[in-house]
């Protein structure tokens, strides 16, 4: 068969690849038109996500102050607790010193005739 066209090898090899990339342009996807309500949309979804994200940072706020509230509360009842024994003990070593000279010599001296007793 004759070549009427008298093209070489390298025309068709071209034309072959040309033919191929136009195929392949009819399955490219074509660009969509842009949807208006897509912008709004986005930005309700973005407006959400901070709300609700502010809202999680709000109850995490919530809890951290009510935890602290909390342990506030325990280390005051702990003080208060340790004031009053420590009280207690101040009131019982002021109960000891508000003997007299004459009280303490008189309860050493009780203290020495029962032993005495009890060794007779």
């Amino acid at each position: 068969m004759r070549d009427l066209k008298q093209t070489g090898f390298t025309d068709r090899l071209s034309a072959q690849q040309d033919a191929k990339k136009a195929l392949l342009a009819k399955f490219k996807p074509k660009a969509a038109a842009p949807d208006p309500e897509f912008e709004k949309l986005a930005a309700k979804r973005a407006a959400d996500k901070e709300a609700l994200r502010q809202q999680h940072e709000l109850a995490k706020a919530e809890q951290r102050r009510e935890k602290a509230e909390k342990e506030a509360a325990k280390l005051a009842a702990q003080q208060a607790a340790q004031d009053e024994v420590d009280a207690e003990k101040r009131a019982a070593r002021k109960e000891r010193k508000a003997l007299s000279k004459e009280e303490q010599k008189a309860a050493r001296d009780a203290r020495y005739a029962a032993r005495k007793a009890r060794q007779r």
